[in-house]
């Protein structure tokens, strides 16, 4: 009986041959060498599906074309028939070699692979795999299983159902069937976001609208983690290109010695920052001469303001983290589930100031014991792990709360009334009902004498609280923040948002924009004679109304072409200098007709329609 895998990878994954090449790899090192990565597309009958399998397990080249009627590979000089029979022997030759080995490369072999390393097929798209292949593939592998130790993986994009719609009963019980599931996207890009952006190993930093950019494409378009990536590196050379002083954006250790060799006109560039304004605007008059006139003094305090913009980060990058634990543990997620919806709720404004944020509080003090210990020793390993210095007051004042947790005994009784709340709070988890609870519990406080735990959970959520508004201040706020943020997100969707329209119209109407060639400049609405036909043909007929008459274009065209030709025209006769601007007329339009713009009229023969209006 097969071993047989079913990965469920899920609908519009981009990744998909990323991720199989890495689920191969991971194969390759711990379990078996012999993995063979398997298309629908190269294996449209069982002949070619043998072919790739061999193929692929016996580290040769296949041309499929060429053995389209031969049932052989070629390895080195010999040509071995594609069987389930000449697998067999290759799988016992290549063991019997490894067998054979000396016991140092034995035992260093062993502790990689298993002692009869299985082989390991991967069919990468089963549904798109024709029925028969795959079960004329099962049923012969079956006969052979006790001398060839096979695994199947079946990458499913739909339902692990599929495969009792593609295989009978007497097929599919062949197989000893395993169910496994690949990490979701969105948890893929938390992961790089997390060791991307929420770290302070990397000096470069994302705004929140550039941020929102990136997670946008990859929820709403491509769900590819791979493009995600793409866009980040994108940003980092937007960022150190068009930045002067991202020269500055480094680790902190280079920091120090690049600011001591600013030169004068990148101090100038620091003092026309707005964020350096709105400093020195907030000193006093002898400091605001400083700042603006003495580079020494500039550099001195570029330096300080770029160590706390570090130090901001360590201790942002901390309370984030905490906040998280808290938010994410309630029955709703008024400020996100994921650490990077919170992350942006706090580069985009001051988050206390928020309603998701004082929803969260509100939620936050109606936990109960068990939740609240638990949240406190995780921030309490956030914060010991941290490579803030701030922190050591906020350890153990969040050590204080746990001993204060542990010594609280109270009654039944007293406990009771969180307890139900927090139990009537999850099993209503409408907003209507939520609401209604919450104003509940506010006028039974009001009513009603706090317990020691009720005082205590409120302590604990004032003081989770003031951490964030102590740490959590929005990027901008920051003095130098444009050094290390990347916030020009108009640049980014230009390059990432697709405009094919825009960039035609541009490089038909201004083709000196792409070609760069000083002949093609021209001042306003005029038709340089130096553009290419299809430049001349495209503006001649935005001046045209709905119908265009082919003649009176073909003389419009002319006039503009003959124009360039100048005195030089009378060196051919006049009927060959027609026929070539006539060609050159009727390959452009052909081509404008190509790209969309007109199409042939069933009212005049001799006219064309128009099909694009209004400007881009």
């Amino acid at each position: 009986m097969e071993s047989d895998q079913i990965g469920n990878r899920g609908v519009n994954v981009t990744d998909h041959d990323l991720t199989f090449r890495s689920l191969s790899e991971v194969l390759q090192n711990n379990i078996t060498p012999y993995i063979a990565l398997l298309e629908a597309k190269d294996c449209p009958g069982i002949k070619n599906l043998m072919q790739k399998l061999m193929g692929q397990l016996m580290n040769c080249y296949i041309d499929v074309d060429s053995l389209e009627d031969e049932d052989y590979v070629q390895v080195s000089q010999n040509r071995i028939r594609c069987s389930m029979s000449s697998l067999i022997d290759w799988y016992e030759s290549v063991t019997k070699k490894t067998d054979s080995e000396t016991p140092s490369k034995k035992r260093t072999s062993s502790s990689r692979h298993w002692q009869s390393p299985p082989v390991v097929v991967i069919f990468k798209d089963m549904e798109s795999f024709t029925t028969k292949v795959l079960q004329d593939f099962i049923v012969i592998s079956s006969q052979h299983i006790r001398e060839l130790p096979l695994v199947l993986i079946f990458g499913i994009a739909t339902s692990p159902m599929i495969i009792h719609n593609l295989l009978p009963h007497s097929v599919s019980s062949l197989l000893c069937i395993e169910l496994f599931q690949s990490l979701s996207c969105k948890e893929h890009l938390s992961t790089i976001i997390d060791k991307l952006l929420l770290t302070t190993q990397f000096p470069f930093k994302l705004g929140e609208k550039v941020l929102q950019v990136l997670i946008n494409i990859f929820l709403y378009h491509d769900f590819s983690v791979q493009n995600f990536i793409k866009g980040f590196q994108l940003c980092i050379v937007e960022h150190f290109y068009s930045q002067p002083l991202s020269v500055l954006c480094c680790q902190l250790v280079d920091t120090k010695k690049r600011v001591n060799y600013l030169s004068h006109d990148q101090c100038e560039n620091i003092r026309r920052l707005p964020s350096f304004r709105r400093y020195v605007e907030g000193q006093v008059s002898e400091k605001q001469i400083a700042l603006l006139t003495a580079d020494s003094c500039l550099k001195e305090v570029t330096l300080k303001l770029l160590e706390d913009l570090h130090v901001y980060h360590e201790n942002y990058v901390s309370v984030l983290r905490c906040l998280h634990v808290f938010t994410s543990s309630l029955p709703k997620y008024p400020l996100g589930k994921q650490i990077r919806e919170l992350h942006c709720a706090c580069l985009e404004n001051q988050v206390w100031e928020t309603e998701e944020y004082e929803s969260s509080l509100q939620l936050a003090r109606m936990l109960n014991k068990s939740d609240l210990v638990t949240m406190l020793q995780q921030c309490v390993e956030i914060f010991v792990s941290s490579s803030g210095k701030e922190f050591d007051k906020t350890v153990e004042k969040l050590k204080d709360f746990l001993t204060q947790f542990q010594k609280l005994e109270e009654a039944f009784q007293e406990r009771d009334v969180s307890v139900s709340s927090q139990k009537e709070l999850q099993k209503k988890t409408d907003l209507y009902h939520l609401q209604k609870t919450l104003l509940e519990l506010k006028e039974s406080r009001r009513s009603k004498k706090l317990t020691k735990f009720e005082m205590l959970r409120f302590e604990v959520v004032d003081y989770i609280d003031s951490l964030v508004r102590n740490y959590l201040v929005p990027a901008d706020h920051k003095t130098l923040h444009e050094i290390v943020y990347f916030n020009t997100a108009s640049v980014l969707r230009e390059h990432l948002n697709a405009a094919p329209r825009i960039a035609l119209h541009t490089a038909l109407n201004n083709p000196y924009c792409y070609l760069k060639n000083q002949a093609l400049k021209s001042d306003g609405g005029s038709i340089s004679n130096k553009a290419p036909d299809i430049c001349i043909v495209y503006k001649l007929h935005l001046e045209c109304g709905r119908l265009i008459n082919l003649v009176d274009w073909l003389e419009a065209f002319s006039t503009v072409v003959m124009a360039a030709e100048g005195p030089n025209a009378d060196a051919a006769s006049s009927d060959q200098v027609d026929d070539i601007i006539h060609a050159r007329f009727i390959r452009a339009v052909s081509e404008l007709e190509l790209l969309g713009f007109i199409k042939p009229s069933k009212q005049k023969t001799d006219h064309v329609a128009r099909l694009t209006w209004g400007g881009c």
